[in-house]
């Protein structure tokens, strides 16, 4: 059973961190502060499609509307993104106004489980953003790993229409043999964009099989990598390495379920991203930590074949906060960030939601921070 079925009624704990020497031992004081907390019901009903399973959202500023993407592998509903607004958050929860069904190549919803089709992925949607200047969405699959399909990233139109899907490196591409390669549903988690609009970053969420292992509760994982594409060009450019946290919880039961990953990546500015590190413990609940980096003190490992101390720097990453201090009713699988609009004393409003997996012991949870950068 994976952490995305586990995950459920454990409520907010005090967490202790246990994480990788190049992150800072305490969060910067007072960087985000909580403005507001909603929730929306279990199963939600929008235009006939059963809503949950936000795993990525980003904010129109043009629009005033917020865009979620569920993952859902087309059990449920197609392959589909809500629209949301959220005006005053201290006020009610977001309020949802329509689906959006993506389509595939070629036209038509994304088959599901049950529909496979041959030569055709059932993606595993997991991060979207808006790409103001072409007013078209990018968002990523973990890919479809049993049918031998590796992670993608592709760009559709805000009306669902397909656009087109990048190329991505071999070392994405499944293998049969599981010696290396990507290791199912841990690869593309998050995907943001530079200010300017040209680069793409995405985010894995632990290492490949070559890279090293998952995170243990008495280790770091092997290193991530974050890949950087040029969005006008649709090459890669660049590739860094992050090493996620050792699992901050021990389980309930000793030997039981429990992980870490990143969860969601965010541009602060050019060149520093914000991490979300999410982890699950078994009967004892969910972590959440935010940390900053900058993309530049980490080396360029694209022509690396395995990570491995010694041939790549990896990223420096300080905490910024830890969410079980930041008085959320409960700690749940939070996997979406956004920036929001700006707060009327000028600082960036930023945006949580939580992945319920459709199951009735987890909550799809909204939070709303004041986000303080650094001085």
């Amino acid at each position: 059973m994976r952490r995305r079925l586990l995950a459920g009624g454990a409520g907010l704990l005090a967490l202790g961190l246990a994480g990788c020497g190049s992150a800072t031992p305490h969060p910067d004081p007072g960087r985000l502060r909580r403005i507001a907390e909603a929730r929306w019901p279990h199963r939600l009903s929008i235009e006939g499609t059963t809503a949950g399973g936000l795993s990525g959202i980003d904010y129109d500023p043009a629009r005033g509307e917020y865009l979620l993407i569920s993952d859902d592998r087309s059990d449920l509903a197609p392959v589909r993104y809500y629209v949301a607004r959220w005006p005053q958050p201290e006020a009610a929860p977001p309020a949802p106004t329509g689906v959006v069904l993506l389509q595939r190549p070629g036209g038509g919803p994304w088959p599901g489980r049950r529909q496979a089709v041959d030569g055709l992925p059932i993606p595993d949607p997991e991060a979207l953003r808006l790409r103001p200047a072409t007013d078209t969405l990018l968002w990523t699959s973990e890919g479809d790993i049993a049918r031998g399909f590796g992670p993608a990233l592709y760009e559709s139109a805000r009306d669902g229409r397909f656009l087109r899907e990048f190329a991505m490196p071999a070392m994405f591409t499944p293998d049969p043999a599981q010696r290396r390669g990507p290791r199912d549903n841990l690869t593309f988690e998050g995907v943001t964009l530079t200010p300017d609009g040209r680069f793409a970053w995405l985010g894995m969420e632990n290492a490949l099989i070559q890279d090293g292992p998952v995170p243990t509760t008495g280790a770091p994982g092997g290193p991530c990598r974050f890949t950087q594409l040029d969005l006008e060009t649709g090459k890669v450019t660049r590739q860094i390495a992050y090493v996620p946290d050792a699992i901050p919880l021990r389980p309930l039961v000793p030997g039981t379920y429990a992980d870490n990953g990143v969860s969601e990546i965010l541009m602060l500015d050019a060149h520093r991203m914000l991490v979300l590190e999410r982890a699950y413990a078994a009967g004892t609940g969910n972590s959440l930590r935010l940390y900053e980096m900058d993309t530049r003190v980490a080396s360029d490992v694209l022509a690396v074949d395995a990570l491995a101390p010694g041939n790549h720097r990896p990223a420096a990453k300080t905490l910024v906060a830890d969410f079980a201090a930041l008085g959320l009713s409960r700690l749940d699988n939070t996997e979406g960030m956004c920036w929001g609009p700006l707060l009327p004393n000028g600082k960036r409003m930023l945006v949580v939601v939580s992945d319920d997996n459709f199951n009735p012991l987890q909550v799809t949870q909204f939070a709303a921070f004041e986000y303080t950068d650094r001085p």
